[in-house]
């Protein structure tokens, strides 16, 4: 059996680079992020808005490696940084007065990686 592997160009620069901060940092959270980046679409992570609300405390920093979809509600403030995101959960996180970011925009703000929480 063949070993499904990503073709998608900004998606292998983006593991890559996740693996080059980790070992320059020292800091396993992510090189975690990049080995769950890097299994097959079907078994990619997709999170609703709904279960960010549940996990989350408020003006916490949350990384999804993966999807954010709109499905749910959100009441409080916070940070979200994922592969990718729906336009609902992008319009619902900043209705809550939270942010969407890039995961490479958090490593360039946070290259440690201290206090942030992986959901997934």
């Amino acid at each position: 059996m063949k070993k499904a592997k990503t073709t998608n160009p900004e998606l292998i620069m983006l593991i890559r680079f996740l693996k080059k901060q980790s070992r320059e940092n020292n800091v396993r959270i992510w090189k975690d992020v990049a080995e769950r980046l890097a299994k097959p679409r079907r078994k990619r992570i997709a999170v609703n808005v709904s279960r960010l609300n549940r996990y989350t405390e408020k003006k916490e920093t949350i990384v999804v490696p993966g999807k954010v979809i709109g499905t749910g509600k959100i009441d409080h403030p916070i940070t979200v940084a994922a592969f990718s995101f729906s336009e609902k959960a992008k319009e619902k996180i900043k209705a809550a007065r939270g942010k969407t970011i890039s995961l490479l925009q958090l490593i360039k703000k946070n290259p440690k990686g201290s206090n942030v929480k992986i959901i997934g």
